[in-house]
């Protein structure tokens, strides 16, 4: 009885919209300002292999923005989705400087805000990893503000469950001409 109702929980809190996904692999936790989030998230750009999936806010952190285009340099992936208020009204926005460098980047223009803070590493591959929290990728995120960043490696449900969402946004999403 008690298998059956737990099936029946899990069925209507899966059906309400919600995905309940095994705890699996590791989890880094940085709150800011005391913790370096932003040496993390440059870090594990560097151990990107095959892709990086971005979805941002807003990007002005120059060490993050590096760390992409580097990335890309060595031929990994990446692809960028974007708030479109952000990188258009925003004159420190470096999302335009990644399009010029050949990164394939859209607009999100269907939300009042896309407030997404994410970023996936190797999404398609055993590994993968996925960054998320309320950190921006800004220096403001690191030096002045309060933020959290979670730093969630080797659980593959999850991975694929955020790619998942990134590409249904990309769908939606508006193609940026390189430089614009």
């Amino acid at each position: 009885m008690r298998r059956l109702l737990a099936a029946l929980l899990l069925c209507l809190t899966v059906g309400a919209g919600a995905t309940v996904l095994p705890a699996t692999g590791t989890v880094e936790v940085l709150f800011t300002p005391w913790d370096d989030a932003e040496g993390a998230i440059v870090r594990a750009l560097g151990e990107a292999r095959q892709n990086i999936h971005v979805q941002a806010y807003l990007l002005s952190s120059r060490s993050i923005a590096r760390a992409l285009q580097d990335a890309h340099a060595r031929g990994v992936a990446v692809e960028v989705l974007a708030d479109r208020e952000m990188v258009t009204k925003g004159d420190k926005s470096l999302v335009p400087s990644l399009a010029a460098e050949g990164i394939p980047v859209w607009l999100e223009t269907r939300y009042a805000i896309a407030h997404n803070k994410v970023l996936l590493i190797d999404a398609l591959g055993a590994h993968g990893i996925v960054i998320t929290g309320s950190y921006n990728f800004t220096w403001s995120a690191q030096a002045r503000n309060a933020e959290n960043l979670l730093i969630l490696r080797d659980n593959p449900a999850l991975v694929r469950r955020y790619l998942e969402n990134w590409q249904r946004h990309r769908d939606e999403a508006q193609k940026m001409n390189g430089g614009q």
